[in-house]
């Protein structure tokens, strides 16, 4: 059996780290897509690299199948949904009767942030409000349907921002433009968004006020598909964003701002959901993808081979940051609270496999293989050992070579310059001596 290597190693020349959470000061953003475009990222997203995502609202209450739950019972014709509701409740029962029973008693808000911390995340996106409309946090806008009002009857949002605020994770949220029952926007589908008095009146200004009042640091955007950047009022929006927001210096946003604007405009890209190009785009971009395989939201139906392996999960982290790209890994947690074991395990053992890799993918910068900005090691990874224990490295020339380590191997290790090919042949040490599982770093300092 052949050496395995993901499908691009990660290296770069490291450079002098200008890190700060902030972008300082700059150029006041006008409402026009080439200023907002102009605007720069943040440095602590890019350096972060990996955050959680949390899928969590009404549709964890019946678990089953998506999130959509709601949209695909009422509109796709979906006979697993049908036959759910019929084997399971009362005929004529409603969606919004799931929101009583939405408890979240189990719900602690510090052990999950212990946990993320534990995982190696740097920040954390919570669902504030997804396509059903309901709010984790009691909203002035939308007729009392959010947490404070009905089921948990407590401010879900703020209590795992407050969490987050104790460690150094950054916070942030997911929130969806769109609410597929609400009245105005059901009228304005139906005229063909030639009026816009849903965002003016409740979208825009509800993701105002949760901006304000929790300040973060991440704006996940989301339904933007089915209506131009116009209609949505992004332009102004994300002006106020830039401009005069509490987090206007530190926010950071990505691509999902009409109908036209993925990979378009916008801070970081998106594209789709689960996106991994596998190549190196100029562009910064995230990996939005979920340790369940098949969906985003607590699934009672689940099976095991239905989550990542370590080994998957490992890989998918070092191919997304050897591209360029962040990944927001998602967790589904349950209506009353808690994280699935599973879910819990495969991110603590992400923490572990960063406890000693960790230096090969925060603050470095992709190039063929990823780098440190602090200095001048090259780090490559791969995913599978070499039976032979000898690594071939066609990238990397003796010239550019003076020491070859491993991250959690405490010897140097022997190197050979390649004599038939190029390159260098390195010489591995005895797996069992080595304390990272699932994936391998080699760090290369050149001379």
């Amino acid at each position: 059996m052949g050496l395995k290597l993901v499908p691009i190693i990660i290296a770069i020349f490291l450079q002098l780290s200008t890190s700060q959470n902030a972008i300082g000061p700059s150029p006041k953003v006008d409402p026009t897509w080439d200023s907002i475009d102009a605007r720069p990222l943040p440095a602590w997203y890019d350096d972060g690299k990996i955050g959680i995502f949390i899928h969590w609202g009404v549709y964890s209450v019946p678990s089953y199948i998506n999130a959509w739950f709601w949209w695909s019972w009422l509109n796709d014709g979906s006979q697993a949904h049908d036959d759910f509701m019929k084997k399971n409740f009362a005929p004529g029962f409603s969606y919004e009767e799931f929101g009583p029973m939405f408890t979240a008693e189990f719900y602690d808000p510090d052990q999950w942030a212990d946990l993320f911390q534990k995982s190696g995340a740097k920040y954390v996106v919570l669902t504030s409000k997804h396509h059903d409309g309901y709010a984790l946090w009691p909203s002035s806008h939308g007729f009392a349907w959010n947490s404070m009002a009905v089921g948990p009857k407590r401010d879900l949002l703020g209590d795992l921002e407050q969490a987050i605020r104790k460690t150094e994770m950054h916070f942030g949220i997911y929130y969806s433009l769109l609410e597929w029952y609400q009245p105005l926007y059901v009228e304005e589908t139906a005229n063909n968004f030639t009026t816009d008095l849903f965002p003016t009146l409740k979208s825009i200004p509800t993701l105002k006020e949760v901006i304000t009042k929790y300040r973060p640091d991440v704006v996940w955007s989301d339904g933007e598909w089915y209506a131009p950047s116009s209609y949505w009022g992004a332009l102004d929006f994300l002006a106020w964003l830039y401009n005069d927001s509490p987090v206007k210096d530190t926010v950071v946003t990505n691509d999902r701002w009409g109908s036209e604007t993925r990979g378009v405009h916008g801070g970081f890209y998106n594209f789709d959901d689960r996106y991994n190009p596998g190549v190196l785009i100029p562009h910064k971009w995230e990996n939005a993808m979920s340790l369940d395989k098949r969906e985003w939201t607590h699934r009672r139906e689940a099976v095991i081979e239905d989550f990542l392996t370590p080994e998957e999960l490992i890989e998918q982290i070092v191919v997304t940051v050897s591209c360029g790209g962040n990944i927001l890994i998602n967790v589904g947690p349950t209506k009353e609270g808690t994280i699935q074991v599973i879910q819990q395990e495969r991110l603590l053992q992400m923490g572990e496999w960063l406890d000693v890799n960790g230096d090969a993918i925060y603050n470095t910068t992709p190039w063929e293989y990823t780098t440190s900005k602090t200095d001048s090691r090259i780090f490559a990874m791969t995913t599978s050992w070499p039976d032979t224990s000898i690594l071939h490295m066609g990238a990397i020339s003796a010239s550019l070579t003076s020491r070859v380590e491993m991250l959690g191997y405490a010897d140097v290790l022997q190197w050979v310059a390649s004599p038939s090919n190029g390159g260098i042949d390195i010489f591995l040490p005895q797996m069992q001596r080595v304390r990272s599982k699932w994936a391998w770093t080699l760090v290369i300092t050149p001379p």
